[in-house]
């Protein structure tokens, strides 16, 4: 499934990338499938708002926006920042307009905590939609997207490595990538290699198992 939106695109797995591709993704895997599948079919909605919850760099905000531009609908991003009035007058107008709204925020309450007893009501009527850690396939294609877009030559053995050893979470994954950017600029090279990769992560917690 591709559908292009305002310079982005949401693509199923597996997936093939030329090296330097610059165009921003939003991958698709059984961690996150479930949330796109309800976006998917907006107009069928039971109330014309969703609350689309994950951690940060989970790629969130990307499919926020695709889902505006392809429904017409509206984004209430980081919502838990919004004044509880205006995100309750944005959530009422989503229904007076029949036009969606996307509630974008960290968790879902009681976590999320409202203060506001209509909001809360509200929000308690909305569908939470989850982006979850990363599975292992995710993984595997958002370390190899982000060598892509970076333009450094990982070998698959490498991929496979960090794939089994790095932290479950997509902010892992991403400060993973730019540690080896940085070491691979102090070398001049481009290229990376799984002994290379063990030397520059040698330090890193973001490894689960340093030793292998």
């Amino acid at each position: 499934m591709t559908l292009p939106s305002r310079g982005s695109v949401q693509l199923a797995l597996p997936l093939e990338l030329p090296a330097g591709a610059r165009q921003d993704l939003f991958l698709v895997g059984p961690s996150n499938e479930a949330a796109v599948h309800h976006l998917d079919h907006w107009p069928t909605w039971p109330v014309r708002a969703a609350l689309l919850v994950g951690p940060r760099k989970s790629g969130r905000t990307l499919l926020a926006r695709s889902f505006a531009a392809r429904s017409g609908g509206m984004i209430a991003d980081d919502a838990e920042r919004w004044g509880e009035t205006d995100l309750f007058h944005a959530w009422n107008r989503a229904q007076a307009e029949e036009r969606p709204l996307l509630i974008v925020a960290d968790a879902p309450p009681p976590l999320w905590r409202i203060g506001l007893p209509d909001l809360r009501s509200r929000i308690g009527a909305t569908p939470v939609l989850r982006l979850e850690a990363p599975d292992d396939l995710l993984i595997d294609t958002l370390l190899q997207y982000l060598f892509d877009r970076k333009e450094l030559v990982a070998a698959p053995d490498l991929v496979r490595w960090l794939a089994r050893r790095v932290e479950r979470s997509h902010l892992a994954v991403l400060r993973i990538v730019e540690a080896l950017e940085e070491d691979a600029m102090l070398r001049s090279t481009r290229r990376l290699t799984i002994p290379t990769a063990r030397a520059a992560l040698s330090d890193s917690p973001l490894l689960l198992d340093r030793l292998l």
